[in-house]
């Protein structure tokens, strides 16, 4: 493909359900286009909570809200030209989101054995993320091997640190974090595969419902795994959930809390 044709719009082979220029001749997917402004709504807000927690663990945990900022940014210029260097940063600003993560918060004590410490595991995890980064623009399938395997290695070690936890609070986020993880593959899958089902009850605009979903699902799944983390990388830091705007509030934005200092002793 030549280097002009990449930035040209419809150049990628990905078009979504929702009809193309049916809102504006300037923007190919407007519903999804418009609906990416979720990421700038909730990755500042969880910034600023994420930020205490930040501080005390490491500073580079705000490189996740960082980087879905960016995801926001290449979500909505993918889905305005559906061009295919769009959709590679699109993909590409996903796969780095769930690579940081990843070698942050990746419990140590589940390292492979030739790991020694949390510096090396983020050194293997760097090299692999730009491995697979470079390859994705010679084969792009190659992204989704790499966000799949993090993700399912995450979930999977997830489900092995909650089998110990008898908190409700954190259960009931857990609970929520997955419900709203397969709320949002739901409409991924079925405004991908079941497109002309839904044309013909003319609603075409689960992907943009997922970006929505999926952003959500974010911020209660990478709380749960802060918790779950602050617990074993801060000893002393006791941390808690609250919600925002207000944690009386049966729906908000999760964050922690950490209740203890360096003076603090933890107690069981």
């Amino acid at each position: 493909m030549a280097m002009a044709g990449v930035f040209s719009y419809e150049s990628s082979e990905v078009d979504w359900c929702e009809d193309n220029y049916r809102h504006s001749e300037n923007v190919v997917e407007y519903f999804n286009t418009m609906s990416s402004f979720i990421f700038f709504v909730v990755s500042p807000i969880m910034l600023y909570l994420f930020h205490p927690y930040a501080r005390e663990r490491n500073l580079a945990v705000h490189l996740v809200w960082l980087m879905m900022i960016f995801v926001g940014l290449f979500s909505m210029y993918f889905h305005m030209t559906l061009s295919y260097v769009g959709q590679m940063l699109d993909e590409i600003s996903i796969l780095w989101v769930l690579a940081i993560g990843y070698a942050l918060w990746f419990p140590r004590r589940h390292f492979p054995f030739f790991v020694k410490d949390r510096s090396s595991f983020c050194w293997m995890v760097l090299l692999i993320t730009i491995v697979t980064t470079l390859s994705s623009f010679i084969k792009p399938t190659a992204n989704a091997y790499a966000l799949n395997c993090f993700a399912i290695h995450i979930l999977y070690s997830l489900g092995v640190e909650m089998r110990s936890c008898t908190d409700q609070r954190v259960l009931r986020l857990a609970r929520v974090s997955i419900g709203l993880w397969v709320l949002a593959i739901s409409c991924w899958i079925s405004d991908r595969f079941g497109c002309s089902f839904w044309q013909k009850l003319n609603f075409c605009y689960l992907h943009g419902i997922w970006h929505i979903l999926i952003v959500v699902a974010t911020a209660y799944g990478s709380t749960l795994i802060a918790y779950l983390d602050a617990n074993y990388e801060i000893p002393y830091s006791l941390p808690d959930l609250q919600y925002w705007p207000h944690d009386n509030w049966a729906l908000g934005l999760p964050y922690i809390v950490l209740k203890g200092t360096t003076k603090t002793q933890k107690s069981c």
